[in-house]
C-alpha cells in the first residue's frame, strides 16, 4: 500500500519539509519473515528480583532461540540467575553495567514475580536506569509479574499492577527506536503456560503491539509447535475474509498451516473466491446478520471437520452523530459487529461445531476503549466484544476454549488512505511507534491467540495500535 511519507523520507528535502511540520520520521519495524529460524535472535539482558519465579521458564524458551543471555554481574540474585541457567542447559555471561558499557542489547527482560511491596519497586530503577540507553533498534523490553487480582496482600498487588504504568512510560520512552515494552503477568499454576506469550512478545511478529499487557492463566501446558507452522492441522473461519484486516487473517493462519474458511456477504463474493483460491482455503458467502447464518456456518464447518479457530472479524461501521443517527444505523451496528458474533458462538457451542481446545478471537476496537465522536453505535458495539470476551472466558475454561480480543489502532487500509493527506499523516503518528500498522499486525496478534501453546491465554484484550496516545 503506497505511504506517500514513507516516499518523501527518501530524499533529504522531504525529510526536511516533514520535519520543519512537526512529523517525526519513524524507524522502520522489522516484521516476521520467513527465513528467520527462530522467535529471537540477538542479545539479552536477564535479572529479576529476589525470590523471581520465572527465571527458569524464561530461559528455557531463550534456548530455543538465537539468544546471546548476559546478567548484571552485581545484581544480588546473580547466583539465582546461573543457577537457573544450568538448570536448563543455556549458559549466561555475567556483565558490568554502567551508563558508559559500550555492550548493546535486543531484548531487556525482568522478571518482577517476586515483588512483595512497594520498595521491591527500587529493582527496576536499578536495573533499567543504566542500560536504557544500551537497547538497540527495534529492541523489546518485558517485565514479567503476578497478576495484581491473585495477591497475597494489598502491598504486593500495588508492586504488581505498578509494573503496568512502569512498562507502559517505558514504552513511550523507547518508541521513537521503534522498540517497545511489555507486561506479562504469569499466575501461579501457570508457569509452563507462558511459552505463547514471551516468544510472541519478543518476537518480530509483535512489532506494532506496545504497551500491552498479557495475562496467562493456569491451563494444561502444551509443547510449543513449530515456530513457522504452528497451525498445522487446523481449521480455522474468518468472517469478513475477502479484503483488509480480514484478507490478511486469513492468509496468516493459512502461513501458519491451517485451513482457512472464509466468510463474507455476496457483493465480496468475487474478492473471496479468489482470496480462498490462493490460499487453498473454502468459502461461505452468508449476511452474519440473517437467522439463518448461523446453521449455515456451523455445517460448513462440520463438513470440514469441525473448526479449531473462530475469527470474529465482518463488521460495519455508520457514523453519525447520536442526535442525526437513523435508528436503523444504530441496530445494523449493533447487531453485525456484537449481536451476530453472540449467535453465531452459541450455535457452535450448542452442537459441538468448536473443537477441544478451540480458540475465539473477536475483533474490538480501540475506539471500543476510548470512544470516538459520532461513533456511539460503533463503540458502544466494539466495547461490547471486550465485555462479551471477559465474561465468556470463564465460562469457556470449563470447555477447554480460550476467547480473546484485538483492539486495532490506526491500520493501513483502503480506509484509511480515503482520509485526507495531512489527517492521515497526523493520524499515524499518534502512538510511539510513529507510524501506522499494517493488516498483518491484527493478523499475528489473532494467530499467537490462535496458537495451540496459548492454552493460557483467555480474556486478554491487546492493542495492535503502537501505543496509541488515545486510550489506555
Amino acid at each position: 500500500m503506497s505511504n506517500f511519507y514513507e516516499t518523501m523520507l527518501n530524499n533529504n528535502l522531504g525529510r526536511n519539509l516533514l520535519k520543519t511540520v512537526g512529523l517525526p520520521t519513524p524507524i522502520e519495524l522489522k516484521r516476521y519473515r520467513p527465513e528467520q529460524a527462530t522467535f529471537f535472535s540477538g542479545k539479552v539482558l536477564l535479572s529479576g528480583s529476589d525470590n523471581a519465579a520465572l527465571l527458569e521458564d524464561t530461559l528455557r524458551n531463550l534456548k530455543d532461540s538465537d539468544a546471546q543471555v548476559y546478567f548484571p554481574a552485581a545484581a544480588r540474585n546473580a547466583a539465582l540467575l546461573v543457577n537457573a541457567g544450568e538448570k536448563v542447559g543455556i549458559s549466561l555471561t555475567g556483565i558490568e553495567c554502567s551508563k558508559d558499557m559500550r555492550e548493546k542489547f535486543d531484548a531487556l527482560i525482568f522478571d518482577a514475580s517476586g515483588f512483595s511491596h512497594a520498595q521491591d519497586l527500587d529493582q527496576l530503577y536499578y536495573f533499567f536506569n543504566p542500560v536504557m540507553r544500551r537497547l538497540n533498534n527495534n529492541g523489546r523490553v518485558l517485565l514479567l509479574g503476578r497478576p495484581p487480582k491473585q495477591a497475597q496482600s494489598g502491598e504486593q498487588a500495588a508492586a504488581m499492577r505498578a509494573l503496568e504504568g512502569f512498562s507502559r512510560s517505558v514504552a513511550k520512552e523507547i518508541g521513537k527506536k521503534s522498540a517497545t515494552c511489555q507486561t506479562l503477568y504469569v499466575a501461579e499454576g501457570a508457569d509452563s503456560a507462558m511459552d505463547s506469550s514471551l516468544r510472541f512478545l519478543l518476537s518480530a511478529k509483535s512489532a506494532y503491539v506496545d504497551g500491552q499487557v498479557v495475562t496467562v492463566r493456569a491451563s494444561k501446558a502444551a509443547s510449543y509447535p513449530d515456530w513457522h507452522k504452528p497451525l498445522a492441522g487446523k481449521v480455522a473461519l474468518v468472517t469478513g475474509a475477502s479484503r483488509g484486516i480480514g484478507e490478511a487473517i486469513a492468509r496468516t493462519l493459512s502461513r501458519d498451516g491451517a485451513t482457512v474458511v472464509g466468510l463474507d456477504i455476496a457483493p465480496a463474493e468475487a474478492d473471496l473466491r479468489r482470496v480462498m483460491a490462493e490460499i487453498a482455503g473454502e468459502y461461505i458467502v452468508a449476511d452474519i446478520s440473517k437467522d439463518d447464518a448461523p446453521q449455515q456456518i456451523s455445517d460448513a464447518l462440520k463438513a470440514q471437520g469441525g473448526a479449531d479457530i473462530v475469527v470474529h472479524n465482518a463488521g460495519v461501521t455508520r457514523d453519525k452523530t447520536l442526535a442525526n443517527m437513523p435508528e436503523h444505523w444504530w441496530q445494523m451496528t449493533i447487531d453485525i459487529n456484537l449481536a451476530a458474533e453472540e449467535r453465531i458462538n452459541q450455535a457452535l457451542f450448542d452442537q459441538g461445531t468448536l473443537n477441544k481446545g478451540g480458540r475465539i478471537v473477536c475483533v474490538s476496537s480501540m475506539n471500543g476503549i476510548a470512544g470516538q465522536m459520532g461513533q456511539t453505535n460503533y463503540a458502544a458495539s466494539k466495547a461490547g466484544v471486550i465485555g462479551y470476551v471477559e465474561y465468556m472466558a470463564d465460562e469457556l475454561a470449563k470447555k477447554d476454549i480460550t476467547i480473546n480480543a484485538v483492539a486495532p489502532g490506526f491500520i493501513e487500509t483502503a480506509m484509511t488512505d480515503a482520509i485526507p493527506f495531512m489527517t492521515r499523516e497526523v493520524g499515524r503518528r499518534l502512538n510511539s511507534l510513529s507510524q501506522g500498522g499494517k493488516p498483518i499486525d491484527v493478523a499475528e496478534t489473532i494467530a499467537f491467540f490462535a496458537n495451540p501453546a496459548s492454552g493460557g491465554v483467555s480474556g486478554n484484550v491487546v492493542r495492535v495500535c503502537g501505543q496509541s496516545l488515545v486510550g489506555a
